[in-house]
């Protein structure tokens, strides 16, 4: 199936591990020109070198989302070479403690930093016409709670979700189609149930047997779904949020 990505200009917060890496990756293969952003500069350099040497045109800045001034920056620069047509906010806190320092630290990231992003970037897709859009990743977690340590990663990504149905209800009439991408349990090696398994786990091998494909996903499988959304064929796909969880979670997606 043809995207219809080939030469677009998409911009991932978040890019450079796990399902952040696995976007870029999907999206460079449908000839897509990338820019993305990490906290660690030597990363940064590292994927992006990664990507050129297989011909990808990609370009990778080091940032932290929350500085908001460096974040408009990026996104105007980007935008200054070509537009933009496609933005995903990928980046996360993930497991902050519950503690209100951890508390402050997952809403400025998730949801300031989301929302921020999103208001900058959202002129240069309005100015895309139509075909443009933005993707915010989630999470399934959010109706997957169950018991253990309180955190605040369920609780602050619920929060988007409101906000994405809202948004592409007002984006809708201007060209730009908005939706969410919800990840379940999703392996990778190095990530938190990349760590968990190596490490054996209680909460590891629980998780596991609750997924009813008897596995974890992996990040490619939830970035085929970001390329998706973004390309033509979901042309008339907005305001959704897209569960890709191998049917873990029980209640009825409607």
């Amino acid at each position: 199936m043809d995207l219809g990505l080939k030469g677009k200009r998409v911009l991932v917060t978040g890019g450079t591990k796990s399902i952040g890496r696995a976007i870029v990756d999907a999206f460079v293969a449908e000839g897509a020109v990338v820019g993305f952003c990490a906290r660690d500069a030597k990363l940064v350099k590292q994927r992006e070198a990664e990507w050129r040497g297989k011909q990808a045109r990609v370009h990778g800045a080091a940032l932290d989302v929350t500085d908001d001034p460096a974040l408009k920056k990026w996104i105007d620069g980007f935008a200054a070479d070509g537009g933009i047509d496609h933005f995903v906010a990928n980046v996360s806190a993930l497991g902050t403690a519950d503690t209100p320092e951890g508390w402050r630290k997952s809403i400025d990231i998730d949801i300031v930093a989301t929302v921020e992003s999103v208001r900058h970037v959202m002129p240069h897709l309005i100015k895309s016409g139509p075909g443009a859009s933005c993707t915010i990743i989630g999470t399934v977690s959010l109706v997957e709670a169950s018991a253990g340590p309180v955190l605040p990663y369920r609780s602050v990504k619920a929060a988007l979700v409101p906000f994405v149905k809202s948004l592409s209800i007002d984006m809708a009439p201007k060209g730009v189609r908005v939706n969410m991408v919800s990840p379940g349990s999703i392996f990778d090696d190095g990530n938190t149930w990349g760590r968990e398994r190596d490490a054996g786990t209680e909460r590891y091998k629980r998780t596991l047997a609750r997924n009813p494909m008897g596995r974890m996903g992996t990040p490619q499988e939830v970035a085929a779904a970001v390329a998706f959304l973004a390309g033509t064929p979901a042309s008339f796909v907005s305001g959704i949020n897209f569960v890709v969880d191998g049917a873990i979670t029980t209640r009825v997606q409607y």
